[in-house]
């Protein structure tokens, strides 16, 4: 069997063989490795060995030239002699590898992270507002992308662009990144030994996190109650009974009405849907004052759906309160303040300091604490965690005490939404 130093010109050079007939070259520097050369001028690389143990040789083909180099065909052949010398078939670990390929293409981000969400997610009081998060941030950037092909780069660049319209949410999307590529790499099928979110610091990212003082003032008030209204249900309803309760978003949003007794004038949100830590979270009881019961009156109930109080699905999930909600709801807000200013002679430029939902809740603590509700009301009423030892032996619910506390808060803010008309310019100039 004639053998030559083949070259790219010698292959150029190759004339197809006779009709019906092939002809093979053999390369003089990689043993084993030829080209085959077609009646129609294909030509193609070739490996002759004994494989797996066979007495005699047999060629397969490696690539065809020049979609495979001339470099690449005896880079491969090399790495089949060495298979073929271990007693291994070059065919069983191309298939394998074939099938990694596939495997690896099949596992993308949007398969992988449903099993989070079903198997991690659907066990946790936040799971709905985690999965929303994922299925509004996450799944539109990388879910078609391999599990193992997501770099750290990629959740920078998600991370950054969440921080442009909203630092906060953004922090909390590094913490679910975080959170859910730990699970991914703990349960050893994936494919991923490591997690690509290691070693991101959100103050390097994102920067240091400030605690926020934001509240909004009587003429912030009365705009987001007026903008609540015109937003109308769902959404705006949510606005309107944040503003009554001072609960979270969720703890609103996601009310159910086999939670709320009309008649007993008692809404008790299960412990399941409270914040608290290590298992420590407890149900919370809301009393339901005219105003919340003047509120959820209004409320469409329906007779086909499901039992959540506020929704566009007929009751089925609950409402998703989502980025675009607010900034609809800010641009009422804007134009109303705007509307007062008018009224006032103001004729300054009206800027509304950026606010966040959960600085509603921090504006009705505030007001709390100017009508004089006692601190352990006060602290009752927001479902905060109790100090050291009273957190294991008060259970006090002090529902009498948060009853008083939303009613005077109700007073007060019907001051501020309904004021007298001689005082509103007075009022919201003061303000």
């Amino acid at each position: 069997m004639a053998r030559k130093n083949i070259t790219d010109k010698t292959l150029k050079a190759l004339k197809p063989a006779p009709e019906g007939r092939t002809i093979d070259l053999w390369d003089s520097v990689v043993p084993g490795l030829g080209v085959r050369v077609s009646d129609k001028g294909r030509k193609t690389f070739i490996f002759s060995a004994r494989f797996s143990g066979a007495k005699n040789p047999t060629r397969r083909a490696l690539g065809v030239y020049d979609a495979l180099t001339l470099e690449k065909a005896r880079d491969k052949a090399r790495e089949w002699s060495d298979l073929v010398g271990k007693g291994i078939d070059p065919a069983t670990i191309e298939q394998r590898a074939k099938e990694a390929e596939i495997a690896k293409a099949n596992l993308t981000f949007a398969v992988v992270v449903e099993d989070f969400i079903t198997e991690k997610l659907k066990t946790e009081r936040n799971g709905d507002e985690v999965e929303r998060d994922i299925r509004r941030d996450l799944i539109p950037a990388w879910g078609k992308r391999p599990i193992t092909e997501i770099s750290d780069v990629n959740i920078i660049a998600v991370v950054k662009a969440k921080k442009k319209t909203a630092p906060a949410q953004a922090r909390n999307l590094l913490g679910i990144i975080k959170r859910m590529f730990g699970w991914i790499v703990d349960q050893r099928v994936y494919g991923l030994a490591a997690s690509p979110a290691d070693g991101l610091k959100p103050s390097k990212i994102i920067g240091e996190k400030t605690n926020r003082d934001r509240i909004l003032n009587d003429a912030e008030l009365f705009a987001l109650w007026r903008a609540a209204g015109r937003l109308g249900y769902p959404h705006g309803h949510v606005y309107r009974l944040l503003t009554l309760t001072a609960l979270r978003l969720n703890e609103a949003a996601d009310a159910s009405w086999t939670e709320i007794d009309l008649g007993q004038g008692i809404w008790v949100i299960p412990a399941a849907r409270m914040k608290g830590r290590n298992g420590r979270a407890r149900a919370h009881a809301v009393p339901i004052t005219k105003e919340i019961e003047g509120l959820l009156e209004k409320v469409p109930r329906f007779k086909r759906g499901g039992p959540f109080v506020f929704t566009t699905t007929a009751g089925e999930s609950p409402v998703w309160m989502s980025d675009k909600v607010k900034k609809r709801l800010d641009i009422r807000m804007l134009r109303t303040l705007k509307a007062l200013a008018r009224r006032r002679g103001d004729e300054a430029a009206v800027v509304m300091e950026p606010w966040t939902n959960h600085d509603i809740r921090r504006s009705v603590r505030s007001q709390l604490s100017r009508l004089r509700v006692t601190e352990e009301a006060r602290e009752a009423l927001l479902a905060h965690a109790r100090p050291g030892i009273k957190s294991v032996y008060d259970h006090h619910d002090y529902l009498d005490e948060k009853r008083e506390a939303l009613e005077l808060w109700a007073a007060r803010l019907k001051e501020i939404i309904e004021p007298a008309p001689a005082n509103v310019i007075k009022m919201f100039a003061a303000s």
